[in-house]
């Protein structure tokens, strides 16, 4: 195979903001694997939470270059396998291969990545948009800008039932509460209480993830479903949520691809939990792969290009929270 290498970093359309940190721009990059003339995209994120940068991301692929190029492609499922110890300290890595992997692959066999699964997409989730922390009066005139059916509104301020109180009177759609581990028990339980009578579908990741003991209360006591995000990175982490939380948001960057996620969805289904899938604000790229996997979940946050003012590809679109996807095999990703 051929290993290709693209390097972006793309503006928000608004300044982003969540609990820990804000940003103006997403670096990211985008992954190309060629092999008997046809070609395979993915994509990864830089996120300085997890300590991934764009430069790490391409010197880890770089330092396994001849392995890849050596490699002939038979399933991603045993690429994965074959990489996976040598990219298990960085799986956001992993995961940009195996989106181009998957991506190849599909395109192969002259079918969409969903067919390839025998997926039947007539009953897929909507998206929802995220609404960035900031003044109450900014957060409603964000959402005023882009009416949609499903809001994920990130909180972990002072200000957190204010917020939902006032985006409220301006809209009908279901809120979704994103905390990013910001809060403690009594205001997990609190805020739950009053988000319950204003909407709001669920709780993501209240709470920072080595609190299991108050996760534990909170998962007995609280009004609305909570769903784990920095408590399940990978697969390993499937379990153990099963007690503390009603279902998990699996994110492909940082489980290292849609191999692993696959794996991360029949597990989770089997122990009763819901499963989600998120973005790291992936571009057209990643997000297209997302779209394949929407037959297997209950919710999806695959507003990326949304918010992001410049793109990477063309390929899925995003229409009132419903994905159409492109007319093209593999996950329909078309680099600009």
């Amino acid at each position: 195979m051929q290993l290709t290498l693209y390097p972006f970093e793309l503006k928000f359309k608004h300044t982003f903001t969540i609990s820990r940190k804000s940003k103006d721009v997403q670096p990211l990059l985008v992954v190309k694997l060629e092999q008997d003339g046809f070609s395979g995209l993915g994509e990864t994120a830089d996120n300085s939470y997890y300590n991934m940068t764009v430069p790490r991301l391409m010197e880890d692929i770089n330092a396994h270059r001849d392995l890849i190029e050596g490699y002939t492609l038979d399933t991603p499922e045993e690429l994965w396998k074959t990489l996976f110890p040598l990219f298990k300290d960085n799986l956001f890595a992993l995961c940009a291969i195996d989106l181009a992997a998957h991506d190849l692959y599909a395109k192969k066999q002259g079918k969409k990545l969903y067919e390839v699964w025998g997926l039947d997409i007539s009953h897929n989730p909507m998206t929802d948009y995220t609404i960035g922390i900031d003044t109450v009066e900014n957060m409603v005139s964000k959402l005023k800008e882009f009416p949609w059916p499903i809001y994920k509104i990130k909180l972990g301020t002072k200000e957190d039932i204010a917020i939902i109180e006032a985006l409220r009177k301006h809209t009908n759609a279901i809120f979704r509460v994103d905390a990013n581990c910001a809060w403690g028990v009594e205001e997990t339980l609190r805020n739950a209480a009053a988000f319950k009578s204003l909407g709001v579908e669920f709780i993501e990741q209240p709470m920072p993830a080595a609190d299991i003991d108050g996760m534990k209360q909170v998962y007995e006591q609280s009004a609305l479903p909570l769903i784990a995000d920095e408590s399940c990175i990978t697969e390993a982490d499937v379990a153990l949520c099963k007690g503390l939380f009603h279902g998990i948001n699996i994110k492909l960057t940082k489980c290292g691809g849609i191999t692993p996620a696959r794996r991360m969805i029949a597990e989770a289904k089997q122990l009763g939990m819901q499963v989600m899938t998120g973005s790291m604000n992936e571009s057209t790229v990643g997000t297209s792969a997302v779209a394949h996997l929407l037959p297997y979940l209950d919710y999806v946050d695959m507003d990326g290009p949304l918010l992001l003012a410049e793109d990477t590809a063309d390929g899925v679109k995003i229409v009132d929270g419903r994905i159409i996807y492109a007319d093209r095999p593999g996950t329909g990703a078309l680099l600009r």
